[in-house]
Order: structure tokens, then sequence, then C-alpha cells
């Protein structure tokens, strides 16, 4: 099983923003570094829900703004580690929308439930397979700790 490695901070901070977001979908973009399989976040960038239609049960990035995160973070050094968003009053688990919109194989995505507008259960899960045919989400382990400094390997 692959490892999301968190500073708790920033594992603070995602699940704080879907707090704040209660009750309609948070979402932002991981930024890190991959080692072996295993993604090492180092930062965590919010982005707006453009979902109008359905906020409180689904999420969207303007790809704008993500072109604009992803430039951002290969100046710096970063990949697109994946994507994080919130289910408000629903389990900490992908639903059919989140597999069929998911794309980038490769990089977690992870899921904070926020029960009654407080963070409750976060789980994380890897886009593995090689084509949009063959995808399929795997659990992840969620690591938090002080640092995630790991050597840089990128793999996207």
């Amino acid at each position: 099983m692959s490892v999301l490695h968190f500073p708790q901070p920033i594992y603070d901070s995602i699940r704080a923003h879907g707090e704040q977001t209660y009750p309609h979908e948070c979402c932002g973009v991981l930024l890190g570094h991959s080692l072996q399989g295993n993604w090492s976040v180092v930062s965590a960038v919010r982005a707006g829900n453009t979902r109008i239609d359905s906020a409180h049960n689904r999420y969207r990035i303007d790809p704008a703004e993500l072109v604009r995160i992803q430039r951002e973070a290969m100046r710096g050094g970063l990949d697109i580690a994946g994507f994080y968003h919130s289910h408000p009053d629903h389990p900490a688990q992908w639903s059919s929308t989140d597999f069929a919109e998911a794309h980038w194989i490769g990089c977690a995505y992870v899921i904070t439930e926020v029960a009654n507008g407080k963070a409750a259960v976060t789980n994380a899960f890897l886009l593995t397979g090689k084509t949009e045919e063959d995808k399929r989400f795997e659990a992840q382990t969620i690591e938090i700790g002080e640092s995630t400094a790991v050597p840089s390997e990128s793999h996207n």
C-alpha cells in the first residue's frame, strides 16, 4: 500500500477548509514530491469550487486555476501530488462521480467527511492504472509528521 505523507499543519488546513465551506464541498490541490510511489505533500493550495448547480455534493476546479497552480508548483520544483475535497455529511469514500472525474493517474485523491460542520474521517486514494480505461482507486495510508522532506524524484 502506498503512503501519503503530510506535515500536521497541512493536514489540519485541508480539514479546516472543509469545515469553512460546509455545507458545500471544498477543493484544492496537493503539491509535493514522489519517491517510489509514495507522495510527500509540502503544500496545499485552496481552489475555488466552481460547481454552482450542486456544490453541496460536487466540486470542480477551474482549468485555468489548475494550470496556474501547476505552473507555480513547477517553478518551485514541486509536482501535483493530488487533489483534496470534502464530503459534507457523507463518508470519506470516493463516489462514482469522484471516480469518473479523476484523471490524474499516479496522484492522490484525499476526501474528508465533514459531519455537521466538523471534520471527521479523512481518507486517501491513489489513482492507479495506465489508461483511462483501466484506472482504479487504491487506498493509501496517510502518515502525518513534523516534516515530509523526501528527495525529489518526479514521476508525473
